[in-house]
């Protein structure tokens, strides 16, 4: 129980990293514009010369940290929903950096995110589960979910900018969740057999590679169409992935049965907070021209 509190900080850390992270290449990505459809990456040199998104980059490693330590000492399916609450953050840091005020409609939706994620991780909270994943099981996993990110991509660039986005963001949150999972399977290693296991662990290798697969089709995500269309799709589909990659690759149990009706209310509030949350200008990065009826 102990540790598992110790994965909730390090989650909630790891969360307000990349809360500040995404609001600090939001801005970069505002000041550069959005390249033309969301389609071509000649913009992505321009951000790597602004220290803007150098900032955010940087913190995105730290966040990238505070997540390892925080699967290393608790389950994936309790981890990734509690970084759900990177949107609260960014509400947060949203309203200071783009000069928002936020209104009681975004108040509103913080607080349905903040008892639908209390609630859900107290209904749900798994038990359980083993720190490593056979490696039959990524044998399985890998293929599937590299078809699923390859259609989600094929699709996106078939669409409008809003559903653009929106896809995009599903397909990163893809990524992230893989990311996680492998994170945690490499960590084993090391807590097993040192650094040299880790070392040679073919599922480090796995992190850098989705994980930087998942940084750029982050920074495509948000050049495709507004955050509002992107973030819902991008918090709530990591932390569905993860419950589901906990279960059936860490063997993590979770408490279903007559609890899933309360727990779909509580998805429910997370959905309808995150969605609400994205639509606030200090998440979005709107500027007060663009603020509108907020």
């Amino acid at each position: 129980m102990l540790w598992t509190a110790v994965s909730v900080v390090l989650a909630l850390l790891a969360a307000l990293g990349n809360a500040a992270a995404s609001v600090l290449q939001r801005r970069a990505a505002a000041v550069e514009g959005p390249g033309p459809s969301g389609r071509r990456l000649s913009w992505l040199p321009h951000l790597l010369r602004r220290p803007v998104w150098l900032w955010g980059a940087a913190t995105l490693v730290l966040s990238g940290v505070c997540q390892a330590g925080a699967l290393a000492t608790g389950p994936l399916a309790v981890v990734q929903p509690v970084m759900t609450t990177e949107l609260l953050f960014t509400l947060m840091l949203g309203s200071l950096v783009f000069r928002q005020r936020a209104g009681g409609r975004a108040w509103g939706a913080f607080v349905a995110m903040v008892v639908g994620l209390a609630a859900l991780l107290a209904l749900v909270w798994p038990s359980g589960g083993r720190a490593s994943v056979p490696d039959g099981r990524w044998l399985v996993a890998a293929p599937l979910v590299a078809v699923l990110v390859a259609v989600l991509v094929v699709v996106a660039f078939r669409l409008p900018s809003a559903p653009r986005a929106t896809v995009l963001g599903s397909a990163t949150a893809v990524l992230f969740g893989v990311t996680a999972a492998l994170m945690k399977d490499a960590i084993s290693r090391l807590a097993d057999d040192g650094l040299v296991r880790l070392l040679t662990a073919w599922q480090t290798y796995g992190v850098v590679v989705a994980g930087l697969a998942g940084f750029l089709l982050l920074q495509l995500t948000l050049h495709a169409g507004t955050l509002v269309a992107s973030q819902p799709a991008l918090t709530l589909g990591d932390a569905f992935l993860s419950v589901v990659l906990g279960a059936t690759l860490f063997d993590e149990r979770l408490a279903l049965g007559w609890l899933v009706v309360p727990e779909l209310i509580a998805l429910a509030l997370i959905s309808v907070g995150s969605v609400q949350l994205a639509r606030t200008p200090a998440v979005a990065g709107k500027t007060d021209e663009e603020e509108g009826m907020w």
